[in-house]
């Protein structure tokens, strides 16, 4: 009870604060109609308009909340109002570009750290890869691979590959530089080979690095792949529901997708915590 204290103090903070943001912004609309009316509102009248408003500026937590529920256990899973139809095909994207993006990540670590040439040559245009905006590249590629007749997961799992495989990268190359001199040239008093010392040395050390940077990867590809929904005109997906509320101004259905997501990625970052857990246990890395 005392560890969750804080966290309810904090989340308690956040919810009083969001009622009196709702409070403040949606006021004027609740104002204006009150004078086409000629309308004279008490206290209580005026704050339960404004947060009982169809289409709030800001919609108030439990507004945000009906949302959720509506979405999640309101309609059918089949149902293209579902929140779990379109978590689920946002999810399915972000796995396939999680899983290419890490895959690659960890490919070109491996070289970087054996290959001098590869150091000096890809490491920069990593680096220059994630200074390019996701926002400008995402229209690119999909348009670029509509026009080759691919639509569907794959694009959106290719910007969510280009968000993701560049945390890999960069906390891999740390990872397996880890081990120090003394470490490196005990494994030669040994006569070990290349691949002995990355397969019993190297990887070892490089693994607490490897899940840190996959939970931040996970999370960059769920981001990955919404932005490539939005521009795709895609029909479904959290990014689908994101555009269409904003079409419509129907701001409680874009906080609840919002929410999802946010769930979502929660989720997957706990997956692979629990994951690191058990895999470090084994290696004996971790207790």
């Amino acid at each position: 009870m005392r560890k969750a204290l804080p966290i309810l103090t904090v989340l308690l903070a956040i919810i009083v604060v969001w009622y009196l943001a709702a409070t403040g912004m949606n006021s004027a609309w609740v104002r204006d109609q009150a004078a086409r009316a000629d309308e004279t509102l008490t206290t209580g009248q005026f704050v339960a308009r404004t947060l009982t408003q169809d289409r709030p500026v800001l919609p108030a937590p439990h507004q945000v909340a009906k949302g959720l529920w509506d979405g999640i256990a309101g309609q059918k899973i089949t149902s293209k109002r579902s929140l779990i139809y379109h978590g689920w095909v946002t999810l399915s994207a972000t796995l396939a570009g999680f899983a290419i993006g890490s895959l690659a990540g960890i490919l070109l670590a491996v070289g970087i750290v054996h290959n001098r040439a590869m150091d000096q040559s890809v490491m920069p245009w990593a680096v220059a890869s994630q200074t390019v905006p996701i926002l400008a590249i995402a229209p690119m590629v999909i348009v670029v691979f509509a026009s080759a007749g691919i639509t569907g997961l794959f694009p959106k799992a290719i910007i969510a590959a280009w968000l993701s495989f560049f945390p890999v990268l960069v906390g891999m190359v740390k990872g397996l530089r880890t081990p120090d001199a003394m470490q490196m040239d005990l494994m030669r008093s040994w006569s070990a080979s290349g691949a002995q010392v990355f397969w019993r040395l190297r990887l070892p050390s490089s693994m607490p690095y490897l899940f840190a940077s996959l939970k931040v990867a996970v999370a960059a590809a769920l981001v990955g792949t919404i932005v490539g929904e939005l521009p795709a005109g895609a029909t479904a997906g959290l990014g689908a529901r994101l555009l269409s509320g904003s079409y419509y101004g129907q701001t409680v259905q874009i906080w609840a997708a919002l929410f999802a997501a946010a769930a979502l990625a929660a989720a997957l970052v706990m997956i692979i915590g629990r994951i690191e857990t058990v895999t470090l246990r084994r290696m004996g890395l971790a207790r």
